[in-house]
């Protein structure tokens, strides 16, 4: 199916393009790097026990499986994305102020709910604006993209600095002040008017060609994807607070956060040279192996006498149990699926990602709260189960690529 030809308006690129949208990732992710290793550390500080945390992190997950699908889809149908785009920042920036109302638990869920309908679409939204700066003008996605990472690891070590000369209530102010300037960012965007194509999370795309996507290896790779993605949900829920009941201050927390993105974004650059010609089934079977073996690890760091420095090398393979899960499932995509349905291919891979994540983190509480940090080895028997539906791709895998 050809594309509708662009009007004379977006055949102009904006100036200052990529600039502009340096400036809205490096914005976008200072909160999301704030929020992830520290909004546990505020919930606790508050009182909630872990049952409590682990509902508060993983209903607004299963929500937004539902939500950021419809959101993004009406970006697409708006005269243009960036005036979405500005409206939801704008509309997080002010619920995000309802952590400063009494943090009671009722309070507290429905702000993090009514929050995450407007928060999450933010990133693919911005991912569609850049991408169509790319099928226009030739602009270097990576290049742009590279700042939300730089502003999120900077957010990871700022955000545990803060924390330590101050204490965990300073989460929220942190979280505002960091939705504002993604605000003042958001009003600079460059317009773009419609896309020409669905953007990857469009819910009509997801409809009409999902279907023809139901075939045994895809079903099996991105749901052994989700899962193994999934495993992570004990770590990314609780790790900061058991961090902390060991005496590690708020700074190293933050090291320990950054040191896992560093490593991640090293096997993004060193990918191809080491792995390029290693199928994905392969990829994606150490990339399960590779958590296996963090979640092993993370129990017996500190009985062991390892100390810090310890945590800093299992934090290390998060190059390969996120990072080359990541890479092994865009490869796939690649390499299988052709381009008129990859929209909704990235839509059923999200929509498992989600579902499975959510359920993990609401299993997490309770694990925390009876176990500690044991609640780790629940990990493994999950990773092992994608470890498995991976096995069943593989003997179901097409002998020849996709034809594009």
């Amino acid at each position: 199916m050809s594309l509708p030809p662009l009007s004379p308006e977006q055949l102009v690129k904006p100036r200052h393009f990529e600039l502009r949208m340096s400036l809205i990732f490096a914005t976008l992710f200072i909160s999301l790097g704030t929020h992830l290793p520290y909004f546990p550390l505020w919930l606790e500080a508050k009182g909630f026990h872990a049952e409590q945390i682990a509902i508060i992190l993983a209903a607004p997950m299963f929500l937004r499986v539902v939500t950021t699908p419809l959101l993004t889809a009406l970006a697409d149908r708006a005269k243009d994305r960036a005036d979405v785009y500005i409206a939801l920042v704008a509309a997080t920036m002010v619920l995000s102020a309802g952590y400063f109302l009494e943090p009671t638990y009722a309070m507290v869920l429905a702000v993090s709910l009514a929050l995450t309908v407007v928060w999450t679409p933010h990133s693919p939204i911005a991912d569609s604006l850049a991408l169509s700066g790319v099928r226009r003008f030739g602009s270097n996605y990576t290049s742009m993209r590279k700042w939300g990472s730089i502003s999120y690891l900077c957010a990871n070590v700022a955000g545990g600095y803060i924390l330590a000369w101050t204490n965990p209530q300073a989460v929220p102010a942190i979280i505002l002040v960091s939705l504002a300037a993604a605000l003042v960012a958001g009003l600079l965007a460059p317009r773009m008017g419609r896309p020409r194509k669905a953007s990857p999370l469009s819910a009509t795309e997801i409809q009409h060609q999902a279907p023809s996507l139901f075939n045994p290896y895809f079903l099996y790779f991105t749901l052994g994807v989700g899962i193994i993605t999934a495993s992570h949900a004990f770590l990314y829920g609780f790790v900061s607070i058991y961090w902390k009941s060991i005496g590690i201050s708020g700074s190293v927390i933050g090291l320990l956060w950054a040191w896992g993105v560093v490593a991640e974004v090293c096997m993004f650059l060193f990918f191809n040279r080491i792995f390029a010609s290693v199928s994905v089934v392969k990829v994606m079977l150490i990339a399960g192996i590779g958590s296996i073996v963090r979640w092993i690890a993370f129990p017996l760091i500190w009985p062991l006498g390892l100390g810090v420095a310890g945590f800093f090398g299992v934090q290390t393979l998060h190059s390969v149990s996120v990072a080359m899960v990541l890479i092994g499932l865009q490869k796939m995509i690649g390499e299988t699926v052709s381009e008129e349905r990859t929209g909704a291919a990235q839509g059923i891979a999200y929509f498992f990602n989600g579902f499975f994540m959510a359920a993990v983190t609401l299993a997490s509480g309770p694990l925390y709260q009876r176990y500690g940090v044991d609640g780790f080895l629940a990990m493994i028997p999950i990773a092992i189960i994608g470890l498995a539906l991976i096995g069943l791709a593989a003997r179901s895998a097409p002998q020849h690529p996709v034809r594009r």
